[in-house]
C-alpha cells in the first residue's frame, strides 16, 4: 500500500488542502463583504460629505 513517508506526504497534502479551503470560507464569507462594506460606507460617507458643502 503505502510507504511511511508517502503516507506522511499524503496527510500534508491533506492537511494543506484543507487549510486551503477553510480560508478560502473565511476570506469569502467573512472578510470580503467586511472590505467591501466599509468601502462602500466609506463612498457614502464622502458622498454626504460632498453634498453638504456644496
Amino acid at each position: 500500500m503505502f510507504e511511511f513517508d508517502q503516507y506522511l506526504g499524503f496527510l500534508a497534502f491533506l492537511t494543506i488542502l484543507t487549510i486551503g479551503f477553510w480560508l478560502m470560507i473565511l476570506l469569502l464569507t467573512f472578510i470580503v463583504p467586511y472590505w467591501v462594506g466599509g468601502a462602500l460606507k466609506e463612498r457614502f460617507d464622502e458622498w454626504k460629505e460632498a453634498k453638504k458643502d456644496s
